[in-house]
């Protein structure tokens, strides 16, 4: 059917409800919004759903949500995981408590127990939690920092992960298979409560969640020993991270944190942002602020469902506030457990660092410093969460942190997603530490920068809207992958890799080899001088993104030669 005759029929069906007909009949005359809104259905990936709120088949609402749980439930029970049950958690999107309840409700139709949260939580935490109970799978709804016309579902199986081969595609293939909305099955919430099938969660998890996190503090005498002199600025962006962040940077001893008035409180409009994202340094205005009027030694956010960090620190000599990249505050935190752990000797045997193929080439000279294995995985922090299965299935390893450059990281193994509150809690320890030596997290920076080299990395983004974009997008991927540049800039093509058809090639020797990854739609070109540059089309946004690193000898060196690599990659396309 034509998206204009699909259209016509949500508004004749019965199954649809008043108030989305109403919607659709406010566009009846925009043949653009039609389409836009029917020419597909939304897209379940391997990271679930995600998509502008509104009524339409490409369009986040009830009945699509319904549709991703029917699939989600036909799996299960052929898995035999209906007993195991579902663990639910959401964010403060709007829709964000009601998607959570459709799909419980589905699930407790098809005989599966639903274990939701009673209110707003992390989304590290929903993966904790699923494992805590024992579920077989979970369900986050959040579209993390998206614009506030977005909501998402994401799921996760019961290693606490999101799904991963096999589970993504046989999930996908039942999501697939529902072609007909009103098969989907749901029933009343009050039935699904007295049948024992709709459970509510909360405090306990809560409890046991917080407890987990302190495991992973190093010297908590140091925490102590400079709780009156150390100030933190903290804003949970409108999102989830505000009680747990709270929480356990109390319970360790801080007593100088202050949070952003204006951010603290849950706001599905993000009023007091343009972009809820860590990584906008627009989004940090009203934290500077308050660092500025309070002397803050560092500033930090957690995105809306706070599996991200964002954080700024002070220099003591320019009185600015710096701000740090995920592969910087990922670094941080990770020299400071590897050298920690090393002194203190609490390093476990055959440790591992987890990392992906488009974070800093400066995890490679830490690992390579204090003697750990690296493993690098596809772009998803997923893989790396799937990393501690199988380190916990063969006891290869055991896992020490990871981290991905889209200021994701976990310390620990409670979680299997990264973990914002986890983050700021390390981050508040090694800036404790500093303050302890008379110095700043940003001197600790230069420090390491001075040992391992100056790296730097960039990302540069072309966001092409509907049908017509994702051709393009398409399009680019074809030229890269079928007429690989040789160079960028002065930068030679040392060895480039194709993850959708798993070749390498080495284009000095021109040997040809495996990626020994999953396919996966990602090209990566590793360049001369520890350069490299990365093409991914984006899993859940509608833009190809180009990331980049280099190595320099100087702040100012790096700088250069990654605005030059970026004039490159722009020249070439």
């Amino acid at each position: 059917m034509s998206s204009r005759e699909v259209y016509e029929s949500w508004l004749n069906d019965p199954y649809f409800d008043e108030a989305t007909k109403e919607e659709l009949r406010s566009i009846g005359e925009d043949a653009k919004e039609i389409e836009e809104r029917f020419y597909t259905s939304l897209t379940f990936g391997t990271a679930g759903l995600r998509g502008i709120i509104g009524a339409g088949t490409n369009r986040m609402n009830i009945y699509t949500v319904r549709k991703a749980s029917q699939g989600l439930a036909n799996y299960i029970l052929k898995a035999n995981g209906a007993d195991k049950g579902v663990a639910i958690a959401y964010d403060s999107r709007r829709m964000s408590p009601e998607f959570a309840d459709v799909a419980a409700l589905c699930l407790n139709a098809n005989g599966i127990k639903a274990y939701v949260f009673e209110s707003l939580r992390p989304t590290p935490e929903l993966s904790f939690a699923l494992r805590k109970l024992g579920c077989i799978s979970g369900i986050v709804v959040t579209a993390s920092h998206n614009p506030p016309e977005y909501n998402g579902y994401k799921v996760y199986w019961e290693d606490g992960a999101q799904v991963t081969p096999p589970h993504d595609g046989n999930i996908i293939a039942e999501v697939n298979a529902v072609t007909d909305l009103a098969s989907c099955k749901t029933m009343d919430k009050a039935e699904a409560i007295e049948k024992g099938l709709y459970h509510v969660i909360g405090a306990e998890i809560d409890d046991a969640y917080m407890a987990e996190l302190k495991k992973q503090i190093i010297h908590p005498d140091v925490i102590k020993d400079v709780a009156d002199e150390i100030k933190i600025v903290y804003s949970p962006f409108h999102g989830t991270g505000n009680i747990p962040v709270r929480r356990i940077l109390a319970e360790l001893g801080f007593k100088n944190v202050y949070v952003v008035p204006e951010q603290e409180l849950p706001d599905p409009d993000f009023t007091t942002l343009e972009y809820p994202n860590p990584e906008d340094p627009k989004a940090f205005e009203l934290a500077l602020k308050l660092a500025g009027e309070k002397g803050a030694d560092i500033v930090m956010a957690t995105d809306p469902d706070a599996d991200r960090l964002g954080i700024y620190a002070l220099d003591k000599k320019s009185g600015e506030y710096i701000p740090f990249t995920g592969n910087m505050s990922g670094m941080l935190i990770a020299e400071y457990i590897l050298r920690e752990r090393t002194a203190t000797g609490t390093m476990p045997e055959n440790p591992a660092l987890v990392t992906t193929i488009v974070t800093t080439n400066m995890a490679h000279a830490i690992t390579k410093a204090y003697g750990l294995k690296e493993i690098d995985t596809l772009t998803g922090f997923k893989y790396i969460g799937e990393q501690i299965k199988i380190f916990e299935q063969t006891g290869c390893n055991n896992y020490v942190f990871g981290l991905e450059e889209s200021y994701g990281c976990l310390a620990g193994t409670h979680s299997r997603d990264k973990d914002a509150v986890v983050a700021v809690m390390c981050l508040a320890e090694v800036a404790a530490y500093c303050k302890k030596q008379g110095i700043t997290l940003w001197d600790m920076m230069i420090d390491m920068y001075e040992k391992y080299g100056y790296y730097k990395e960039t990302q540069y983004a072309i966001t092409k809207k509907g049908k017509e974009g994702l051709e393009e997008i398409a399009a680019m991927m074809d030229k890269l992958r079928n007429d690989p540049p040789k160079a960028f800039g002065d930068l030679k093509v040392k060895k480039f890799l194709d993850y959708k058809t798993g070749k390498s090639l080495d284009l000095e020797s021109g040997e040809e080899g495996v990626t020994g990854l999953p396919e996966s739609n990602v090209l990566y070109f590793d360049l001369e001088n520890d350069s490299w540059c990365c093409a991914r089309p984006s899993g859940t946004e509608p833009k190809i993104k180009f990331y980049m690193g280099v190595k320099g000898s100087s702040l100012e060196d790096a700088q250069k030669k990654v605005e030059a690599l970026t004039e490159a990659v722009k020249s070439y396309l």
